[in-house]
């Protein structure tokens, strides 16, 4: 019934056996209605009352969301590391719109981080992908 792990006290949680089943069961994404995709991807589209921002953000999500559909191969760390890719470079593409029209100067320094860290990241999936993905 209870499942018990130490803690740095010295005493002990008690964690519900179905607590522990729930956080240990894979995520399960909710369905998506049809209609709801649709509108969704209605959203994303730019359109001609959009500033330039909002217009490159739409464009930087649409070219993520089109880049991240991989055809699956069952291996989860190959799917992982395909699926990832793709959506790094989104993170980059929004980093790159808030440079480009972003004033504050805190977001603006966590674009460049996200263009750093993001890029050496790639490169080591990249990598990663080439050694492993057969």
């Amino acid at each position: 019934m209870f499942r018990y792990a130490a803690i740095a006290a010295g005493g002990l949680l008690f964690v519900s056996t179905a607590a522990v089943s729930q956080m240990q069961a894979p995520m399960q994404a909710p369905a998506m209605e049809p209609a709801s995709m649709q509108k969704m991807m209605q959203d994303m589209m730019p359109s001609a009352t959009d500033s330039a921002s909002t217009k490159a953000f739409k464009e930087s999500h649409m070219k993520m969301m089109k880049s991240m559909h991989v055809e699956f191969t069952g291996n989860p760390d190959v799917d992982f590391v395909r699926s990832m890719v793709p959506h790094h470079q989104g993170a980059i593409d929004m980093a790159k719109v808030e440079l480009a029209h972003g004033k504050n100067p805190e977001m603006r320094k966590m674009a460049e981080k996200i263009i750093g860290d993001q890029e050496k990241e790639i490169a080591m999936m990249q990598d990663w992908l080439k050694k492993n993905a057969k």
